[in-house]
């Protein structure tokens, strides 16, 4: 590590009170020594990380880090609080804090250097020592490992210095301590007499894997040899991973899972009692995670056998979830897999008509007429593949909605029945019966008792035939016919719409694409707007609500940014550098750029926001501005019918949120300043929201 940190990058008088202030005053010190490119860019990138989940553990330690492109080399930054500054832990502030900076690009041994760093922090000897310290230097020296802890504590007393700053941080030495777990060497007769051990396997991951999963990982070792149980951790961190032998698997009694990102090949530990946690639990409680899979091992609890997994949707959340929130995160499942062929195929059959013509539907097949100098035949080709493309959204939606639920069995049945929901004009309605069903059916089959001969051909050949055949026979004969029913009726009541109807419709459609900024209501009310485009002439209506939705769903992150320059001493020093990149993510159609304010302050800005957009989707429909592409933001302005206007209902929200939200935090004294974004409250939403596909 003798790259990483030199006494240049250390502050053993960190004075900031806030974990943004700490963060750049540690960032400025990897800029001055030219490790950090950027420091805006960077801090930015620093908060991001922030927003997924606080940083900070029990036992007064603060590691603010993240990946970015305007780092040079891998950089670490060590600044000591006095007073303690709060990341987000249980315990209260952080008084020793590490900013790690990683390039994009971080090759796997600097990485792993990263990691030999996490774990470090779950020995006390060695915090204690930090705290103790009393020149940059050896601080320095500790933390690349030249110098070990029992010499820095040396170094500290010849030089009469630290006695005060130990005495003042036993506590958090002591929480410290405790959430790492003190070991106690057996001797060999003692473990000679000792019966088998129990055995537990674990794996930690973390979003940036970086810092979390190997400081899990060393907490759970640390609490398993204190209460006498052989941990093995498999870590699957940025550097990759290196799965643990199946030999160890198979032995084990019990299994740990501390992670924040999905485990991978995680039906390898299928059929053992399972523990299944966030990585900062395998952190702070490890020696409570071991108990309780102990106990399930005692009541014989197991997780589902191999060939049964869990599903995705499972796989991202709690098993505990009522079926209400099962139900939203399956269809969000269908939606996800669908947008990208709806952003893909909207824009070329956009382009197609902005090439081609409005008569470019009528254009014969490219396959028998093109001429490669005319510009009708290029738009003709757009359209045609546009076309195409938008041909897989029904199936895409319903097979992974029942991929959703009962993972790849569902796929089949689900893709089948999307396909049937697409020849008898069911639509987007028929779809979603589609997908639920299909997963319904796989599920069923999959409850069935197999004999062990026949479990081999069973997901490719018995589930796939029955499950196909049971939903055809439901969309075909039974549900099909009254679900296209009623999505005919649904388009003739969108086509029949005018006057104040059509503009109540467009401020309905804004208050949903504010409402939670990326979330379930906004991409409803996004699916909404796309199914009524995604077919070769759509009507005026549908393309009308296609500009509505948009142009709503571009005000919020317009609106924060136009506040944060306006008046920027409202708001937060790292608000303020979100606000610059909130320009251009709400001018391309990405709502979740207000995702960081909302977090932080939601209250005053998620109202805010609902206002502006609901003006602004009025006056889209008032102005009878049209929309066919599904996505694009200020990009797609060619495309859209009476631009001008668009641009005015735009604006007009922007202005009237704006506004709104300077109103609101004025009200209050601006010596508070606002929330950190990072905080439990805003990191807790703003994960939930990151889940959610980035296309709204």
């Amino acid at each position: 590590m003798s790259e990483m940190i030199t006494a240049d990058l250390v502050d053993l008088d960190l004075s900031a009170e806030s974990k943004e202030a700490a963060a750049r005053a540690l960032a400025e010190r990897m800029v001055a020594t030219g490790r950090v490119t950027d420091l805006d860019g960077f801090l930015a990138d620093v908060a991001a990380r922030e927003a997924q989940m606080p940083t900070g553990l029990d036992g007064g330690i603060g590691i603010p880090h993240c990946r970015s492109e305007h780092v040079t080399e891998p950089t670490l930054a060590f600044g000591r609080s006095a007073a303690g500054i709060d990341f987000g832990a249980a315990d209260g502030p952080a008084d020793l804090i590490f900013l790690i900076a990683a390039p994009a690009g971080a090759d796997d041994a600097h990485l792993t250097i990263l990691s030999s760093l996490a774990r470090q922090l779950m020995n006390a000897e060695f915090t204690d020592a930090l705290r103790g310290v009393s020149d940059p230097e050896t601080a320095a020296a500790l933390v690349r490992g030249d110098v070990t802890p029992a010499e820095a504590a040396e170094r500290a007393a010849a030089s009469g210095a630290g006695a005060d700053k130990d005495t003042a941080a036993a506590p958090a030495a002591a929480s410290a301590g405790a959430a790492a777990g003190s070991t106690t060497p057996k001797t060999p007769e003692a473990e000679a007499t000792e019966a088998r051990p129990f055995r537990v396997v674990a794996v930690t991951s973390c979003p940036t894997g970086i810092a979390h999963t190997y400081m899990a990982a060393e907490s759970l070792e640390n609490a398993g040899r204190e209460a006498g149980v052989e941990v093995t951790v498999e870590t699957q961190g940025s550097a990759g991973f290196t799965r643990l032998d199946p030999a160890v698997i198979a032995a084990a009694d019990g299994v740990v899972f501390a992670h924040d990102v999905p485990v991978r090949e995680k039906d390898r530990f299928a059929g053992k009692p399972t523990v299944d946690v966030g990585v900062k639990a395998g952190i702070n409680r490890p020696a409570e995670l071991i108990s309780e899979v102990r106990a399930k091992a005692e009541r014989g609890e197991k997780t589902a056998p191999a060939g049964a997994a869990t599903t995705p949707v499972e796989r991202a959340g709690d098993s505990t979830e009522g079926y209400g929130t099962k139900l939203r995160k399956w269809l969000m499942s269908g939606v996800s897999y669908m947008v990208p062929f709806v952003a893909a195929g909207g824009l070329l059959i956009a382009l197609g008509f902005a090439i081609g013509g409005w008569t470019v539907n009528k254009a014969p097949s490219v396959m028998d007429h093109f001429v490669w100098t005319q510009s009708d035949s290029w738009g003709a080709l757009l359209f045609q593949i546009g076309g195409m493309a938008f041909k897989f959204l029904i199936p895409v939606l319903a097979g992974y909605i029942a991929y959703g639920m009962a993972d790849r069995p569902g796929l089949v049945p689900g893709f089948v029945g999307g396909a049937i929901s697409l020849s008898i004009n069911a639509g987007f309605l028929g779809g979603l019966a589609a997908g639920l069903i299909a997963g319904g059916v796989v599920l069923a089959i999959q409850r069935v008792n197999i004999p062990a001969a026949m479990r081999g051909i069973m997901p490719v050949v018995v589930i796939p035939l029955i499950s196909s055949a049971v939903v055809g026979f439901l969309m075909f004969v039974v549900i099909g016919k009254p679900i296209a029913a009623a999505q005919k009726g649904m388009t003739d009541w969108l086509n029949g719409l005018t006057g104040t109807n059509a503009v109540l419709l467009g401020a309905l459609l804004g208050l949903m694409m504010c409402f939670d900024l990326g979330g379930p209501v906004n991409k409803v009310a996004y699916t909404f707007a796309t199914a009524g485009i995604a077919v070769a002439s759509p009507s005026d209506s549908a393309m009308k609500i296609m500009a509505a939705v948009m142009a709503a769903g571009m005000v919020p992150p317009l609106a924060m940014a136009l506040a944060t320059t306006v008046r920027g001493k409202l708001f937060t020093p790292a608000e303020r550098e979100n606000g610059k990149a909130a320009w251009v993510l709400g001018a391309s159609f990405i709502t979740e750029g207000a995702i960081p304010f909302a977090a932080a302050d939601p209250l005053r800005v998620i109202p805010s926001a609902m206002a502006g957009g609901a003006v602004t989707g009025a006056l889209s429909m008032m102005f009878d501005a049209t929309l066919r592409a599904p996505h694009g933001g200020i990009f797609v302005v060619p495309l859209i019918g009476n631009p001008f206007l668009y641009l005015l209902a735009i604006a007009a929200g922007v202005c009237v949120s704006t506004a709104l939200v300077v109103v609101l935090k004025g009200m209050r004294n601006p010596a508070q300043g606002t929330p950190a974004a990072g905080s439990a409250e805003g990191a807790a939403a703003g994960e939930k929201e990151s889940e959610q596909p980035v296309a709204a």
